[in-house]
């Protein structure tokens, strides 16, 4: 091996700077075209690194998970270690575009990965190659000693954290949970940050650290986790325990937040410039994700969150229920659970067509509780909607039947996606898309609801996530037409359903008239949505187009139902001669 380093091989070498380590990170390319993760640390860690690069092949012999330890040596630079480049992304950039069941069942694979990390027997290991290897002692000795000496820097410290009495109240009343606690090797930083997400699934990377301690101590890592998902959070605890955790846990884990809190306080001070805020809002976390230490399961833990599975998707339902019937058109490849309209969305493929099914019959997690009965009557309303606005703008309905005890409705898949402010990264990557692919878009929105005027309808509850749009061909649908009304009415609520950003005033206010003019002010309201820097910013400053198309779209949104053009075929038309 020592005639033949891959270290000698490279050729190319990008930097990776998204890291807070001292370790100097690379992209590296060899001669044989193979990519590598290149780590270099001083030299003088040469010995402790030894020790991680033989934990870290240990433990890629435990589980497929883990990034592969490839070479480690000496280089003029210091020590490096070299190892498997994994395709993927981060996991913290990932988890926006999953939806809450996704985001859980990752959160189930961190936990049987951690809980297969731990299980390696101290014991059996090359101990005589670990020259670096923490001491091991007794758990309660050690973590005594490091709580108390936590605890007097923190009161050397001349600035404390509001709470932080209950904090070292709890740490003084359950000292005792520490004694005879098992232990294990450490990853000692395990949390999203250390995680990608690739075609094989979830993948732990970035072994840097190693020690030896309770394993329930390493859940205190999960307090950068929860800040992207309380799914995640929840899923990994399950899938480390295989279930619900003992009672025990919950009383150890905010014993070991509480430490971790002071130790952060002592080791990210205040007043420094990149760690402050981040060290004052993990305090106020703390006491607020544990009522002020009152309560050991902290808030984010969702105990009545559970997942269903359907040809190998996962999903949630506030009960269990057979959707067989589904196999009739293939097999699924999408569930859509969290729709506010007490419906349950499902894409199914048969190998040669592809369709998006809706089914209300069965209480979904975000129907606010609403009977079921009702989601079962506004999907059969919806149905002749589809019928009568059929359009190459709206997706196609196929059919529409009674099963299961509910109501199913069958349309052709389109593959799109929702550009929603809701869904950031999509957003942001539509909003950097060229001008005329964008004028394009709301073009065809504007076409089609020219044509639901000519049926007689009036868009109610047209919403950024109507618009469906594939970034690979340019093509547009629309694909949820639910609350359009038929011809126009009087406002008897108050707040009509929509989207509070385009909405008329007039969709506000009790006793106000919701026609074609109201649908005036939405088309208004997308354009700026779609065209300017800020969706709520209507300035001309803000406008990315001409300011005679600024002018028309303003018009649009004037308060005043008179000032604004009186059809969308005006706007069309004032659009269309601005251009």
């Amino acid at each position: 091996m020592e005639d033949n380093k891959i270290y000698d091989t490279i050729v190319k070498s990008e930097p990776i700077t998204k890291s807070y380590s001292e370790n100097k990170k690379y992209c590296v390319t060899t001669t044989d075209g193979m990519k590598y993760l290149l780590r270099i640390s001083p030299i003088s860690r040469y010995e402790p690194q030894k020790s991680l690069f033989v934990l870290h092949e240990l433990l890629a012999t435990f589980n497929d998970s883990i990034c592969k330890p490839i070479e480690f040596g000496a280089c003029d630079a210091g020590v490096y270690s070299l190892q498997s480049w994994i395709d993927g992304e981060d996991l913290e950039d990932v988890m926006p575009r999953l939806s809450e069941s996704e985001q859980y069942v990752l959160g189930l694979k961190a936990g049987e990965i951690l809980r297969k990390i731990h299980s390696i027997p101290i014991s059996d290991n090359p101990i005589d190659f670990w020259t670096a290897l923490p001491t091991k002692e007794d758990w309660a000795a050690k973590f005594n000693r490091q709580l108390d000496n936590n605890i007097n820097d923190y009161h050397k410290n001349d600035l404390h954290f509001d709470g932080d009495t209950n904090v070292l109240d709890y740490i003084g009343q359950n000292r005792h949970l520490l004694n005879e606690r098992p232990q294990c090797f450490g990853f000692d930083d395990y949390n999203v940050f250390n995680m990608m997400f690739s075609n094989d699934g979830l993948v732990i990377i970035d072994f840097e650290r190693y020690n030896i301690c309770d394993p329930w101590e390493e859940f205190c890592d999960i307090v950068w986790s929860v800040k992207y998902s309380h799914h995640f959070a929840t899923g990994q605890i399950r899938g480390y325990f295989g279930g619900e955790p003992p009672k025990e846990f919950w009383g150890l884990l905010a014993l070991y937040f509480a430490d971790y809190l002071l130790s952060f306080w002592k080791n990210h001070p205040i007043t420094d410039d990149f760690w402050g805020d981040i060290t004052l809002e993990l305090s106020q976390n703390v006491l607020k994700w544990f009522d002020n230490m009152n309560n050991p399961v902290p808030t984010w833990y969702l105990k009545d969150f559970h997942v269903q599975y359907l040809d190998g998707i996962p999903y949630k339902l506030k009960e269990p229920f057979d959707f067989s019937f589904l196999s009739e058109y293939g097999k699924v490849f999408k569930i859509f659970d969290e729709q506010a309209s007490g419906c349950i969305c499902f894409g199914v493929s048969n190998g040669e067509h592809k369709y998006f099914i809706k089914f209300a019959g069965v209480k979904t997690v975000n129907n606010y509780d609403l009977p079921v009965s009702d989601a079962i009557a506004r999907l059969k309303a919806a149905v002749i909607k589809y019928k009568e606005m059929a359009h190459p703008l709206l997706i196609r309905l196929i059919e529409a039947k009674e099963i299961g005890n509910g109501y199913m409705v069958v349309f052709d898949w389109f593959d799109g996606e929702s550009f929603s402010v809701e869904t950031p990264l999509l957003y942001e990557k539509f909003k950097a898309l060229p001008i005329d692919k964008k004028i394009y878009v709301f073009e065809e929105i504007l076409r089609f609801h020219e044509y639901a005027v000519k049926c007689g309808y009036v868009a109610m509850d047209f919403n950024d996530y109507s618009p469906l749009y594939n970034f690979n061909t340019g093509e547009i649908k629309i694909c949820d037409i639910d609350f359009y009304a038929k011809q126009s009415y009087i406002n008897g609520f108050g707040k009509a359903l929509g989207d509070m950003v385009i909405m008329s005033p007039e969709e506000f206010r009790i006793g106000g008239l919701i026609d074609e003019i109201s649908n005036v002010y939405t088309m208004g309201a997308t354009a700026f949505r779609l065209f300017s820097d800020n969706e709520r910013d209507r300035s001309p400053e803000a406008w990315a187009l001409n300011m005679k198309l600024y002018e028309v779209v303003k018009k649009a949104v004037s308060d005043e139902r008179e000032e604004r053009q009186q059809s969308i075929k005006q706007l069309i038309e004032e659009w269309r001669t601005a251009k």
